[in-house]
C-alpha cells in the first residue's frame, strides 16, 4: 500500500466556522494519526491481511508518532524521506461537515524512493495506491522496463468524473472506489469509470449504503449498518478494508459491500481512524 499517512488535529464544533471574524469554542478536541492510506492499512491489519505501508514521512516529532501509533497497531510501516510530515487540521460537526486545512504536505520523493517503491510493488499481491504525488508517480513508472503488473486498487473518493487528476489512477485500477458526494447519478459514474478500464466499481452512499457495478454490467448493493456516529474520519477507508477482505476470502460482491458496511462501524464509533488508536 502507498500513499498519504499524516498527523491530525481534530477540532469538533457544533457547527462550522462562517467565514467573518468570531470566537468558537470546540466541543471536544483530539489529536491522532489520519491519512486514507494509514486508515486502510490500520483495518486491514486488525482484520488479519498482511500488509506494508509505504508512506513519506518527516524526521520531526509528529512522524514518530505516527509510527509509534501504526506499529502499535500491527501496521509494518516503510518510511519514506520528506522534508516535512503531512499534518492537517480538520474542523468537524456531529452532523459529519468537515473543513480540512492542510497545515503541511510531503515532498517530492525521490527517484531513489520511488525505484524502491518499485521494487515492493513487484512482489505484491495485490496493491493500494492512493490518490497522491506519490501515487501519481508509482503508477507513471508501471510501464517502464523495471516497472511492475501488480493489480491495483485504488480509492477516488469525491470523484467527479472530470478531476484530471484522478484519470491515471482510474485507468491503472483493476477496482475503483468512490464516494457519491459529487454526483446526483451514481450509477453512471460508476458506468463512465468502469469504461475507462476497471473491472468493478464501488461507491458508498453514507447512510443510504453503498453500491457496486461490474464490467459485466452486474449490479450490487447493500444497506448502511445502523450506529451511532462518534466521527466520520476514515470511515470510507474502513469500508475499502472490509470489502477488501471479504473479497480476498473469495465473497461476492454483494456480501463484500455488507463487509465493507460492517467494517465502517468501527471507524465510525471512535474519534480515531480505529479503536486501536485510542487512548
Amino acid at each position: 500500500m502507498c500513499g498519504p499517512a499524516s498527523w491530525n488535529h481534530l477540532i469538533h464544533l457544533d457547527r462550522l466556522p462562517e467565514p467573518v471574524p468570531h470566537m468558537q469554542f470546540a466541543t471536544r478536541s483530539v489529536h491522532t494519526v489520519g491519512g486514507t492510506s494509514a486508515g486502510k492499512a490500520l483495518h486491514l491489519a486488525t482484520l488479519g491481511v498482511d500488509v506494508e505501508l509505504h508512506a513519506l514521512l518527516g524526521s520531526d516529532g509528529d512522524a514518530g508518532s505516527i509510527e509509534r501509533a501504526l506499529r502499535d497497531s500491527g501496521v509494518r510501516l516503510v518510511r519514506h524521506h520528506s522534508t516535512e510530515t503531512e499534518r492537517h487540521v480538520n474542523l468537524m460537526t456531529e452532523a459529519g461537515g468537515r473543513v480540512s486545512l492542510y497545515v503541511s504536505t510531503p515532498s517530492t520523493p525521490t527517484p531513489d524512493a520511488v525505484a524502491r517503491m518499485h521494487g515492493h510493488l513487484r512482489e505484491a499481491d495485490l496493491a493500494i495506491v492512493d490518490l497522491s504525488e506519490l501515487g501519481a508517480l508509482l503508477l507513471a513508472g508501471r510501464d517502464e522496463p523495471d516497472g511492475w503488473s501488480t493489480p491495483v486498487w485504488t480509492d477516488l473518493h469525491d470523484y467527479d468524473g472530470v478531476a484530471e487528476f484522478h484519470e491515471p489512477f482510474l485507468r491503472a485500477a483493476d477496482v475503483v472506489f468512490m464516494n457519491d458526494d459529487k454526483t446526483d447519478d451514481p450509477w453512471s459514474l460508476m458506468r463512465e469509470c468502469i469504461s475507462k478500464g476497471p473491472r468493478l466499481a464501488v461507491c458508498t452512499l453514507g447512510a443510504r449504503g453503498a453500491i457496486a457495478l461490474d464490467a459485466m454490467g452486474r449490479r450490487a448493493q447493500a444497506p448502511a449498518v445502523a450506529c451511532t456516529v462518534v466521527d466520520t474520519n476514515g470511515a470510507g477507508d474502513a469500508f475499502a478494508a472490509g470489502f477488501l477482505k471479504a473479497s480476498l476470502e473469495g465473497a461476492d460482491t454483494e456480501r463484500c459491500l455488507l463487509a465493507g458496511a460492517e467494517q465502517a462501524v468501527v471507524a465510525l464509533s471512535t474519534d480515531h481512524l480505529h479503536p486501536s488508536l485510542g487512548d
